[in-house]
């Protein structure tokens, strides 16, 4: 099998799954330019791809991973320069801390009290769906390691959905006692 063919293979065979992945971390044009710079890289090195059945998405991932850190990165910079301009055309004034409330669903609201580390040990075998291996090899670690990581990091999000729901609860209703009464 000559090189083109065996990146349209691999194309073929994941750029569905590479898609959903970047889908799920970012808003859908970015996600498509994720998922084409993804695959520049690999056909770029195209002889570093794992030929192994099933090691060529989890490496995918890892380059997606890292295209998503420069894209993340660089929108932060970006922000970081347009605020400061725009602070220095305008008067200063406090924002409105209302505006930056939003709705968030329950386990939303819980992944975002964990570290980005935890979140993407769970979306990688969560949503993903790859076993300890594959996430391990996403986040350059060893398998064990990538087992503990896990572990962790489900133990944290129970406790975050935990705080959650009991943010969540309303406080008991204070019954009302009129001394010499009987209800």
């Amino acid at each position: 099998m000559n090189a083109e063919e065996q990146f349209t293979s691999l194309y073929q065979a994941h750029h569905g799954a590479i898609l959903r992945y970047a889908s799920r971390r970012t808003d859908p044009d970015t996600a498509r330019d994720v998922v084409a710079e993804t695959f520049l890289v690999a056909w770029r090195r195209l002889a570093a791809v794992p030929a192994e059945p099933g090691q060529a998405e989890p490496w995918l991932y890892a380059v997606a991973r890292r295209v998503l850190a420069n894209v993340e990165r660089s929108r932060r910079r970006s922000q970081r320069v347009a605020e400061r301009v725009w602070h220095e055309s305008h008067d200063e004034q406090a924002p409105d801390p209302a505006s930056a409330v939003s709705e968030r669903a329950r386990i939303a609201q819980a992944l975002s009290q964990l570290n980005e580390a935890d979140r993407e040990a769970l979306r990688l075998i969560g949503w993903e769906e790859l076993d300890i291996a594959g996430a391990a090899l996403v986040m350059g670690c060893s398998r064990s390691a990538m087992a503990v990581r896990l572990y962790r990091a489900r133990r944290r999000l129970d406790r975050a959905l935990a705080a959650v729901d009991a943010a969540d609860q309303p406080l008991p209703a204070l019954e009302q006692h009129v001394v010499g009464q009987e209800s």
